[in-house]
């Protein structure tokens, strides 16, 4: 089987490729520089593929808060458009038999809730979350009437080495001996190891679908930090009461983005949100690891 990979340079995409390639599997790599096998800007351009037999659609653009219109419109483009054009450079592709889509569970739309499962409706308003539905929707009609499987991953916060984002900040702020932590952090969050959404897709098989991917166990904040703190080998993280962190917080609402909390970002932290993968679970025998192994 011949695959291309979309954002293989990315976090999770070279997690993917690394896997691909253990297994012997040919991998065309498809990207914006240089260092792709067909350098392309999807969100602008339709390529041209050669003969493949499966897509592996990881480019994207990342979860942020847009501070401008064109950054909200960049998610459209990137987002939706890349994936419009990436179905149209498959139109006329025989071949083809798989199509996998990384989504993520912004798509629900949710500072909390637990155990949600792939039936919630879909009310993300955020430009983030807006444009994976679309993508999700996309990929759907085109691959249903093709009779082509696919597979819809929705993943929540990805966990692996030198990841992006809020836990690359939260590492390298434990590690240099500054992070704090809010009150008593028990609130629990859905993740999963970038390892494990790797080792999944190869055996992908005649099951298409959307899927929630988490590692089953969802490892309070309290549980995250003391395990990085241990693999960093730092002790245990200064700890700020509630009612401090809210008047932090609302003097970060009047610095902006700068400020490491804000009244947003400390509802979520108080806010517990876990997702469901049983249905990964039955029907693609998902099995991942617990996070918290990854530190150990």
């Amino acid at each position: 089987m011949k695959i291309l990979i979309t954002g293989a340079n990315g976090f999770l995409g070279k997690k993917i490729k690394n896997s691909l390639n253990k297994n012997n599997i040919p991998v065309l790599t498809l990207g914006k520089s240089s260092t792709n096998d067909i350098q392309c800007d999807l969100a602008f351009e339709i390529p041209n593929l050669p003969a493949i037999n499966m897509v592996i659609h990881a480019a994207g653009k990342a979860h942020t808060v847009p501070k401008t219109e064109n950054e909200k419109r960049n998610f459209y483009e990137v987002n939706v458009k890349g994936t419009q054009n990436i179905l149209s450079a498959l139109g006329n592709l025989t071949q083809l038999k798989k199509f996998v889509f990384i989504s993520s569970v912004a798509v629900y739309g949710l500072s909390e809730g637990k155990e949600i499962d792939e039936h919630a409706p879909l009310n993300a308003a955020d430009p983030y979350g807006a444009s994976k539905i679309e993508a999700e929707r996309l990929i759907t009609e085109w691959c249903k009437p093709r009779g082509i499987d696919y597979y819809i991953l929705r993943l929540p916060l990805i966990v692996g080495d030198n990841p992006p984002g809020n836990l690359g900040s939260m590492i390298k702020a434990i590690q240099r001996g500054y992070y704090f932590s809010i009150g008593s952090a028990k609130v629990k969050k859905s993740m999963v190891l970038a390892n494990d959404v790797a080792k999944l897709i190869p055996d992908l098989n005649n099951k298409s679908g959307i899927y929630n991917l988490t590692d089953g166990y969802h490892p309070t904040f309290d549980e995250l930090e003391r395990a990085i703190s241990n693999a960093c080998n730092k002790g245990t993280s200064f700890k700020i009461p509630l009612t401090f962190a809210h008047i932090l917080a609302k003097i970060g609402d009047k610095i902006g983005n700068k400020s490491p909390i804000n009244t947003d970002r400390l509802k979520k932290i108080q806010s517990e949100l876990t997702f469901s993968d049983k249905k990964a679970r039955l029907e693609l025998g998902w099995n991942p690891e617990p996070v918290l192994n990854f530190y150990k």
